[in-house]
């Protein structure tokens, strides 16, 4: 069963992992794992103002987890897997080679999806002839596919392997910019359908949740489509308490799966400590 607590959420342990059982690789996603800084230092506190909010945090992304909190309260999954400590690890480094990083957010994203997809997809039964004989089966409903929209540009890395873990998928792209004085959003590529079908399941991606305003804006263009707010999760490597609490007061019901919660939000709209820029460091522009 998860364990759930409320904010303030828990923080990193204050001793970093042995690396010493690291080993030598042969391609680029092993090697990521001797892209590790050279002194490591253990993470500050994660101190997040208490808020009489609809939001709640869970240690794990089990689907126990999802149904012991109330639908009218927005709930934040940080899944406690190793793998996925150890990619955050290696995104958060400066001195992770381009290539490296983007690998390593393809494989977060991998792990995040598959956590936000538990008992979420729908399935049809029925009974196939195996090898020896026959055997009830239970398979993914290909024609109600999950949709991905990957917010631009660093969401194309981080859904990168979603059609690997979900068998039937759609993808519409988003493009947002926010403005550097203003921390505004505003749109510059818009392929999202007029109308999604009723009862369409949703994941946004959009690796750094800082001051909220795109993640916001990009779920008010779901629902001003038709998509249910219940039917949406978010996907995201860092979140950070302003973005956060901008959902949990207008989106009750929200699912939010990340990969760690920063505390604080520098005056450029930056996450402290987070990772920099998803976008330049997974493209090298």
């Amino acid at each position: 069963m998860a364990a759930a607590t409320r904010i303030p959420l828990p923080r990193p342990p204050d001793t970093p992992p042995d690396l010493s059982l690291l080993h030598s690789c042969r391609n680029a996603r092993s090697a990521a794992l001797l892209s590790l800084p050279s002194s490591i230092k253990p993470f500050p506190k994660i101190s997040i103002g208490r808020r009489r909010s609809s939001c709640f945090v869970a240690g794990s992304g089990t689907a126990m987890g999802e149904n012991a909190v109330s639908d009218e309260r927005m709930l934040v999954m940080v899944p406690p897997h190793p793998l996925i400590k150890h990619w955050i690890s290696v995104l958060r480094n400066e001195q992770t080679p381009c290539a490296i990083f983007k690998s390593a957010m393809a494989e977060l994203g991998r792990l995040l999806i598959y956590e936000a997809s538990r008992d979420w997809l729908p399935t049809i039964t029925g009974e196939i002839q195996s090898p020896i004989g026959p055997a009830a089966v239970e398979f993914i409903d290909p024609r109600e596919p999950v949709v991905i929209i990957p917010i631009l540009r660093a969401g194309l890395v981080l859904a990168e392997h979603a059609p690997s873990v979900l068998p039937a998928t759609k993808t519409y792209h988003l493009g947002m910019r926010r403005d550097e004085e203003t921390l505004q959003p505003s749109i510059y590529l818009n392929k999202l359908p007029d109308k999604f079908p009723e009862g369409s399941r949703v994941l946004v991606v959009d690796p750094m949740l800082a001051t909220g305003g795109t993640i916001v804006a990009a779920i008010d263009l779901l629902k001003d489509r038709g998509v249910d707010g219940k039917q949406i999760k978010v996907i995201s490597a860092v979140a950070a308490p302003p973005a956060l609490q901008k959902l949990s007061k207008k989106f009750p019901g929200l699912r939010v799966y990340a990969g760690i919660i920063d505390p604080v939000v520098n005056e450029k709209g930056f996450i402290v400590p987070g990772l920099g820029d998803a976008g330049d460091r997974s493209f090298g522009t």
